[in-house]
């Protein structure tokens, strides 16, 4: 990721892709499975479905518990606003019509296997983040820099393991499960 200066109020973005070496309709599967995602995630620690669900659908809502070590512990409530099984699954945190973050996979037949893409924007809403900005605003444009690049190392991380599974890893291990 390239230093680009961006601000919070720009709603900077970043994205990752990998080519997975399995149909869609099996990436999808790990990929719609949210309660999948804390134990291939280095900061999501859990996800509970509300209302009763037991997986995404639109409008379905999941809160999600995260930790990271400069920014503490957190709960969010998320809602599934893009849902086309094998295709997209994307959810916005906390209002869905002005939330702090959005966040996004899609799934793209290619070569025989799937390219898949996550996809995250900052803001436009006020998150944990706004609250360093507050204490060091002339530092701002660094302190989003560094949570993008954390974001962007995480979520490759994350697709990694995700190609691992849907390809077939060989033992567990392997898939850091």
């Amino acid at each position: 990721m390239e230093w680009t200066g961006a601000c919070y109020a720009d709603e900077p973005t970043v994205e990752v892709h990998t080519w997975i070496a399995a149909p869609p309709s099996r990436v999808w599967t790990l990929v719609s499975d949210v309660e999948l995602m804390p134990r291939i995630s280095s900061e999501l620690e859990s996800v509970e479905w509300l209302d009763g669900r037991s997986g995404p659908a639109l409008g379905a809502r999941f809160i999600g518990r995260s930790k990271h070590e400069a920014l503490g512990e957190w709960a969010t409530t998320s809602h599934i606003v893009e849902y086309e099984p094998s295709k997209v699954l994307a959810w916005a945190v906390e209002d869905p019509q002005h939330p702090t973050a959005v966040w996004r996979f899609t799934l793209e037949p290619q070569n025989g296997g799937t390219l898949l893409r996550e996809w995250m924007q900052m803001g436009p809403a006020r998150s944990g983040l706004s609250f360093a900005i507050d204490r060091m605003p002339e530092k701002e444009q660094k302190i989003v820099f560094v949570r993008m690049r954390e974001f962007e190392a995480n979520m490759t991380a994350t697709l990694g393991e995700i190609k691992k599974l849907a390809e077939g890893a060989r033992n567990p291990d392997e898939a850091a499960l």
